[in-house]
């Protein structure tokens, strides 16, 4: 199928590892631009430069997004290289385990700004391009706005927010034809998550006990499964499709537990 992403100027946020990595690196592949926005200068190079050896397109752009005039750089910056922008994959952040018991006010607005500001002032910057070329906006959420954690309070916030702003976002936009849809990852095999589960205790045994988790399969969503529907979403063949939550996790925020 032709993903019609040929030269599609498309923003990805936290491109250079993990789900952004997978999501970048799809859209290259399927003739999309892919401009990687990372507050890691180093590895949002060595991700364009793996790019660009199997022919595929790719810009760069260093900023840590919890800046707000960061952001609004980092757009101008992609505005001026190509004068476009198709398509933003709000992407970046990071749980980083701010609870009720443990935070406080500054740890709490701070992860908000790691976590889901940054996903508003992208979108608000990039906005007149994509009227302009009535492209599309995809923000990557978490299980954790629908399940809960514990000892996470500010992540959990954060993707009940992105999860909402998905939603107003697609009806704002729609006399624009911009259509604005998220998907929700739950356990998603990344180098961030392979270095956590090595810090638990017995980490294998607890890896096996999280697959058995996971209705479809008993294995962990691999990246890849999570970049194909991210360019589906993202493309034009995906015309009708707006204010879209997308669980993309073998079933487990939704499928009864006792399958597992």
């Amino acid at each position: 199928m032709d993903l019609q992403l040929q030269d599609k100027v498309i923003i990805v946020t936290g491109g250079a590892r993990g789900i952004g990595k997978g999501i970048a690196t799809l859209l290259a592949r399927e003739g999309a631009i892919a401009v990687i926005v990372s507050r890691t200068g180093a590895e949002s190079m060595v991700t364009a430069k793996e790019i660009e050896l199997f022919g595929g397109k790719a810009f760069q752009i260093e900023a840590d997004l919890i800046d707000p005039s960061a952001c609004e750089r980092a757009v101008n910056a992609v505005i001026m290289k190509f004068g476009r922008i198709d398509g933003l994959v709000n992407n970046a952040g990071e749980n980083d385990g701010v609870g009720l018991l443990n935070g406080n006010y500054e740890k709490f607005i701070l992860s908000l700004h790691k976590n889901v500001v940054h996903y508003y002032l992208m979108a608000h910057f990039a906005l007149s391009e994509l009227i302009k070329s009535k492209g599309s906006i995809l923000n990557i959420s978490s299980k954790t706005a629908d399940t809960g954690q514990g000892g996470t309070s500010a992540y959990a916030a954060a993707n009940g927010g992105r999860n909402a702003l998905t939603r107003e976002w697609a009806v704002e936009l729609l006399p624009y034809g911009i259509r604005v849809n998220a998907i929700a990852v739950a356990e998603c095999w990344t180098p961030l998550y392979e270095r956590w589960i090595k810090t638990v205790a017995n980490p294998e045994e607890k890896l096996k006990a999280i697959c058995n988790q996971i209705p479809l399969g008993k294995r962990m969503t691999t990246v890849e499964e999570i970049a194909n529907t991210a360019a589906f979403l993202l493309s034009p063949v995906s015309s009708h499709t707006t204010g879209q939550i997308t669980y993309v996790d073998g079933g487990y925020v939704h499928l009864d537990r006792a399958l597992s």
